[in-house]
């Protein structure tokens, strides 16, 4: 499970950064005291327009931004006073992949699975049913720097799940990937569902989140303005569909 509470999050402008956007304020507030809960075998999508504070808030859960107040708790972990702790039981996939080029997959698996003190058994075990998944055996030896953004990311999954975390957060994985990709984290998703991890799906593609998504919440300008299931949701929709209802609550906030 994952709770927040009152998660705000300041950062202070440059002088330069004041200037680009045209402002006399030294802080920005990139998230306004959210708060909300994840629960096991749910996916919770979180949803929001660019610069809304949904990353931000993405990147908290996962320890890599410290807050600037709040709670934040990781499988009963305090995750801001107990960071590394809690990072053990989360894996947390972006769009970007951050991979060493020179490495192949099997090395950079490796690496992760040692970091996490992971049994060569177990490691050996989840990296056949993650490599078998995602279609990875015929170019688990290639370096990555030769690979296809699609094979990247498939590297970039299996990293975030040898582990076998907890908690998994998924911060636009299907960003630009070609629709078998995509297909296979769609089907990763639905696996870290029915094994009853704590799963956060955050998506610009409506029909991902229609078919993956039990609970949603959206943000704008760093606030919470929707946090419910995805029933109450759609029963509550004043226009003709996700897309056109997200829309129109965004607006509507302005």
């Amino acid at each position: 499970m994952i709770e927040i509470t009152d998660l705000r999050k300041e950062f202070v402008l440059s002088k330069q950064q004041r200037k680009e956007l045209n402002t006399t304020d030294k802080i920005a507030v990139a998230v306004d005291n959210v708060s909300l809960k994840c629960t096991p075998g749910r996916v919770f999508s979180l949803l929001g327009p660019n610069g809304a504070g949904k990353t931000t808030t993405l990147r908290m859960m996962s320890t890599i931004f410290k807050p600037t107040s709040g709670s934040i708790n990781i499988t009963g972990i305090d995750a801001i006073a107990n960071p590394a702790e809690a990072r053990r039981k989360i894996g947390f996939l972006t769009g970007s992949t951050g991979l060493y080029a020179r490495l192949t997959p099997n090395e950079v698996i490796k690496y992760f699975a040692d970091l996490y003190g992971i049994s060569k058994s177990d490691f050996e075990e989840r990296k056949e049913r993650l490599y078998t998944l995602l279609d990875m055996h015929h170019f688990q030896g290639k370096r990555i720097g030769k690979l296809s953004t699609g094979m990247k990311q498939k590297v970039s999954i299996c990293r975030t799940m040898i582990h076998d975390p907890e908690v998994v957060i998924f911060d636009e994985p299907t960003s630009g990937l070609d629709v078998i990709t995509a297909e296979n984290i769609i089907q990763l998703i639905r696996d870290c569902k029915d094994q009853g991890k704590t799963v956060i799906f955050s998506s610009h593609i409506m029909s991902e989140v229609d078919l993956l998504c039990d609970d949603l919440a959206i943000i704008h300008n760093g606030k919470m303005l929707f946090d419910g299931t995805m029933d109450s949701f759609k029963s509550n929709m004043q226009a003709e569909n996700l897309t056109a209802e997200f829309i129109r609550i965004i607006k509507e906030s302005n």
